[in-house]
């Protein structure tokens, strides 16, 4: 194998690639990455058996062949190379030359007969969305999966499409996400993509970037952004019938300024870190909503404004949860409805229904 290209256009895609290899694998050819070199194209792949991610660029090459190299190190070369032309050749004994102006590295390199087969997924389904959509539906549920891995299935978020509507639905036990868009589709589907593929996704769309392919198979999806194909397992098993979950009534609600209840909240999580866990009290009533915090380093206060309809109510609820909510709404105000202090809290926009975000309570020992 004998090719040149810019430098440039193979960091990338080397550097965006190398996020789906293994840091330590039994396989050895899984901490490399699969370079392939034909017609005039480069084809590189990273795969760690559960996701994978291809890309092709442009090269100018003179010997058709394969190789796979270390991806941390062929990562770390690459970016550091002193000119924008990079030569690169392999010889029989799969050593492989590195070659960019007065720079000259030579790497051990590994069959590509060792490299495992990236998944042939067979298309089930398919959805084209506009990328910054996709990116703003992803941002504002994955938060809320789960990585308690004794539940496999709430580790991703449930896709589902249906009568014309896509909904991305995350649930950690805790609190739960739902975004949902309309779409110029027909089709009936649902299936659950991992957190890890959607946080690549995530990493991969770009701000000029127009649409997003969404292939759907039996076992496995692929997202095409861009020149990069994302191949992912998908999770097996029962996700909860999340509709069930939304309280349909509420017997308080309020809209607010999202900043002003933030800013509110993150006061009294002052006392509060990882070893020190104690629910922040809300006490809404009339047209202040009072919020109060104690654990063993002290005690705070705190009250702001709101126009309040229904009844009083008392509740009690994680600080970091809650924030998570209202960070990942992206809008200047909201609407809370509550049921009593034992029912999840709802968050939704003002207008509409794009999001709808819930809280579970945290019991409050008495005062």
């Amino acid at each position: 194998m004998k090719f040149t290209c810019m430098r440039s256009d193979l960091s990338t895609a080397v550097s965006n690639v190398s996020r789906a290899v293994q840091v330590k694998a039994t396989i050895p050819a899984l901490e490399g990455i699969l370079i392939k070199a034909y017609g005039d194209t480069l084809n590189i792949s990273g795969y760690d058996l559960e996701i994978g991610i291809n890309t092709e660029i442009n090269a100018t090459i003179r010997e058709e062949g394969e190789i796979v190299v270390s991806a941390r190190l062929f990562n770390d070369i690459i970016r550091r190379l002193p000119e924008e032309v990079v030569s690169i050749e392999t010889d029989e004994r799969m050593i492989t030359y590195i070659v960019s102006g007065a720079a000259d590295y030579q790497i051990v390199g590994i069959s590509s007969a060792e490299y495992p087969e990236l998944p042939k997924v067979e298309e089930q389904d398919k959805l084209t969305i506009g990328a910054e959509i996709l990116k703003n539906m992803i941002r504002q549920t994955v938060f809320a999966t789960s990585d308690n891995m004794a539940k496999p299935i709430y580790t991703g978020s449930l896709f589902e499409i249906e009568d014309g509507y896509f909904r991305i639905v995350a649930i950690d036990g805790f609190r739960m996400a739902v975004r949902e868009e309309a779409v110029d589709s027909d089709i009936h589907t649902k299936f659950v993509v991992p957190a890890k593929t959607q946080s690549e996704i995530l990493k991969l769309i770009t701000d000029n970037q127009k649409d997003v392919e969404i292939i759907v198979g039996q076992r496995h999806i692929i997202f095409r952004v861009e020149n990069y194909s994302v191949i992912s397992r998908l999770i097996e098993g029962n996700f909860l019938d999340y509709k069930t979950t939304i309280p349909k009534n509420s017997s308080t609600e309020f809209v607010i300024n999202t900043r002003i209840l933030s800013s509110a909240v993150e006061r009294m999580a002052l006392l509060t870190n990882e070893k020190i866990q104690s629910p922040v009290r809300c006490s809404i009533s009339s047209e202040k909503i009072k919020l109060s915090c104690s654990t063993s380093v002290g005690k705070a206060k705190d009250a702001i404004r709101a126009t309040i309809s229904g009844s009083d109510v008392e509740i009690g609820f994680n600080n970091r949860y809650l924030l998570d909510a209202l960070k990942n709404t992206e809008t200047d105000e909201v609407r809370i409805k509550l049921s009593g202090g034992l029912s999840p809290m709802i968050i939704k926009p003002v207008d509409g229904d794009s999001f709808t975000f819930l809280v579970v309570p945290m019991r409050l020992a008495a005062e």
